[in-house]
């Protein structure tokens, strides 16, 4: 009985018989070429368009909420006379280091009173530091940290290209010290202000779903992907759901 020969198999067997003269080869490594060149100008177009959306949406958010930006920086200087911005240093694309931007939202010793605190933290398993009742934020920190209005300030980040609208939450250098090998998987794309895991459930979702979750977008990026999680990004920010 003869067996037929599946598509699969056809263009195996046409394969290899091109393989086996210089003629073919030649012509195999022409296509292999074709096919990495359309490849990497298929990926270079759809970062550009990723940028210039970020760079779009960016700076309009920062016009509109800047009556917003300006009622939070007015109520932080009146709460304790310290300063209004807190920049703190992340790891982004790549393992490259910057300076992240917030509205302050701690007291200003915050960083000396964490190593006193590390062994409360709340995040079970990983290398990510929670409480949700932590006592270095302040009454209006509690306040623009539910609502991730002391987020706002990484628009910026966006613009200048630190970061981008969606993408990874960028991790600081310490938990990036203890990283895994799997875990730094989540520094192969450029950190965002929202991802998945921000929008499905945020503090509440452990670090091993975090890096689950980062990793898988990165595989599935795209600019319809992110025109989602931005939307679900809203009802999300709105509720607070798992924000401390």
């Amino acid at each position: 009985m003869n067996k037929v020969l599946s598509q699969e198999d056809l263009d195996l067997i046409d394969y290899w018989s091109k393989a086996g003269t210089p003629q073919g080869r030649a012509v195999l490594n022409v296509q292999q070429r074709i096919k990495v060149i359309s490849w990497r100008i298929v990926v270079s177009s759809s970062l550009v368009l990723k940028r210039v959306v970020d760079l779009i949406v960016a700076a309009t958010a920062l016009v509109l909420a800047s009556p917003l930006l300006i009622v939070v920086m007015i109520l932080i200087k009146t709460e304790d006379g310290g300063p209004i911005f807190f920049r703190q240093i992340r790891i982004g694309l790549r393992g490259r280091p910057f300076g992240m931007w917030k509205f302050r939202s701690m007291v200003m010793n915050a960083d000396a009173l964490k190593d006193q605190l590390l062994k409360q933290n709340e995040m079970q398993g990983g290398v990510t530091f929670k409480m949700k009742h932590d006592p270095r934020v302040t009454p209006i920190g509690r306040w623009i940290r539910k609502f991730s209005v002391d987020e706002l300030p990484q628009l910026w980040n966006v613009i200048v290209g630190d970061m981008a609208l969606v993408g990874p939450r960028p991790p600081v250098p310490r938990e990036v010290r203890d990283y895994t090998v799997p875990e730094r998987q989540r520094l192969m794309a450029k950190p965002g202000l929202t991802c998945f895991w921000q929008v499905a459930g945020r503090s509440e979702i452990d670090f091993a779903g975090q890096v689950r979750l980062d990793v898988q977008y990165i595989r599935s990026q795209s600019i319809w992907l992110d025109f989602v999680l931005l939307l679900k990004t809203i009802p999300a920010v709105l509720l607070g759901k798992g924000a401390y």
